[in-house]
């Protein structure tokens, strides 16, 4: 690959636009939803499943359930992505928490984290 080119992706990459919102992760065979913010929805899986393979997360409960279930029982959704374009980082981290906390609601589900 030349410098050129090099150059160009680098560029590319920096210059892409994240998505934030809310996700949830859900169990089939025990029915129960985890949901939490992310500023990254589209690194979040990778970072959660990564974290519930190793046996790591901090969420006990989450992590009994996958080692129960296998990980084969788990599903990544992504509920609803954040327009925070003109929000300032204070606002857009309040809306992320306002808009998770909306989910867990309606989802009757817990944290993902904590």
């Amino acid at each position: 690959m030349d410098a050129a080119r090099r150059r160009d992706l680098i560029r590319a990459h920096k210059e892409k636009k994240v998505r934030a919102g809310a996700f949830a992760i859900r169990c089939a065979a025990s029915q129960e939803a985890w949901v939490s913010p992310s500023a990254n929805l589209d690194a979040q899986r990778n970072g959660l499943w990564f974290s519930l393979r190793l046996g790591g997360h901090p969420n006990s409960a989450l992590q009994a359930a996958w080692r129960t279930h296998g990980e084969a029982a788990f599903s990544f959704e992504i509920l609803e992505v954040l327009d925070d374009e003109d929000m300032t980082p204070l606002g857009r981290t309040d809306a992320l928490k306002a808009l998770a906390s909306a989910w867990r609601a309606r989802l009757n589900a817990r944290p993902a984290f904590g």
